[in-house]
């Protein structure tokens, strides 16, 4: 199984919409607060449909705190348009953590920095764009893991 961490998340339909790719992937969802919304917001419920009574979510206080409290905690790639590595580059296995930033600002220098942080891996993007939806990117990471995988039920 998948994990995939959101660090304070800002946008409720993208944590909706990825409630949902949790669910379809056999992947866990974990949320680092401060969240910039409250889980019962409507755009989140519409987004997740009725995947969130499906969906194996868990929320932290803090990136520490996540990291102290998960067992087995596998390696930690954490998602940066600065990261040298291309996502593709790696063989990614079960257990693994797909780590991504809040959508204004990605991942900050302390959680990047961490040690708990295996590899930092960027999604390429083409030279006029700036950035990818933070739910479109999860996407592209988790389904290009899990077809690493052959789309095993986890």
């Amino acid at each position: 199984m998948l994990r995939i961490v959101l660090w304070e998340p800002e946008i409720p339909p993208n944590t909706g919409n990825l409630m949902r790719l949790a669910v379809n992937t056999g992947s866990s969802l974990h949320l680092i607060e401060p969240l910039g919304f409250a889980l019962d917001d409507a755009r989140m419920r519409r987004a997740g449909l009725d995947y969130r009574e499906f969906a194996d979510v868990s929320i932290y206080p803090s990136w520490d705190a996540y990291v102290d409290q998960t067992l087995d905690l596998g390696r930690v790639f954490a998602f940066t348009q600065h990261a040298q590595r291309i996502y593709t580059e790696v063989a990614f296995a079960s257990g693994d953590t797909l780590l991504f930033g809040k959508e204004s600002t990605g991942l900050s220098e302390e959680v990047m920095a961490h040690d708990a942080v295996t590899d930092m891996l960027r999604i390429p993007i083409a030279s006029m764009g700036r950035s990818l939806n933070l739910a479109n990117a999860v996407a592209i990471a988790t389904y290009e893991a899990w077809r690493q995988s052959g789309f095993a039920d986890p």
